[in-house]
C-alpha cells in the first residue's frame, strides 16, 4: 500500500501526529476494502489551490474542503491489467479544515481525517448525490472514524 501525503500549504503548521493518524485512517479504509495493494496520494493545499482546482475541473468558482480525482477512470482495454492500481489523488484545504472545525464544534485533526475518509470513498465509488447514497457514504465516514478513535463524540 502506497500512501503519499504531500503538505504543498504554509498557513497552517501540520504536525507528525496528524500525518500518522491520516496514514493510518487512510490505509484502515483501503484494507477494509480489499484495496491495500493500492496507491493513494493525499495533499494538503491551500485556498487559492483548491479553488482554482473547483473551478477548473467542477466549473464551481469557489473554494472547497476537499477534492477526489480517480485516476483509475478511463483506464478499461488491454493495458489495463498492466497498471498499477492507482486509485488517485485527494487535495484537502487545510485551511477550510480548520474553520470547518471550529464551525462543527471538534478538532482541526478530526475534521481532516473526515474529510481524508470522504476523500477516499469518492475514489473507491462512493457518492452523495442521492439521499439514499448520502446516508449510505456517510455511514462508512463515521465508521471509520469511530473506529480510529474519532467519533463525533471525542474527536
Amino acid at each position: 500500500m502506497g500512501i503519499i501525503v504531500n503538505n504543498e500549504q504554509t498557513e497552517v503548521p501540520i504536525d507528525e501526529s496528524l500525518l500518522v493518524s491520516l496514514t493510518r485512517i487512510v490505509e484502515s479504509v483501503l484494507s477494509a476494502h480489499q484495496k491495500s495493494e493500492s496507491e493513494v496520494g493525499i495533499i494538503l493545499t491551500d485556498r487559492e489551490t483548491i479553488h482554482q482546482l473547483n473551478r477548473d475541473y467542477r466549473q464551481v468558482d469557489a473554494p472547497t474542503d476537499v477534492l477526489s480525482f480517480a485516476l483509475s477512470e478511463g483506464n478499461e482495454g488491454p493495458q489495463a491489467e498492466f497498471i498499477p492500481d492507482l486509485l488517485g489523488d485527494v487535495i484537502i484545504c487545510i485551511p477550510k479544515a480548520q474553520e470547518q472545525a471550529g464551525e462543527y464544534g471538534h478538532s482541526f485533526e478530526r475534521e481532516v481525517l473526515y474529510l481524508a475518509v470522504h476523500g477516499i470513498l469518492h475514489l473507491l465509488g462512493y457518492d452523495h448525490q442521492t439521499a439514499e447514497e448520502k446516508e449510505v457514504m456517510r455511514a462508512e465516514e463515521e465508521r471509520f472514524l469511530t473506529t480510529q478513535g474519532w467519533s463525533r463524540r471525542h474527536g
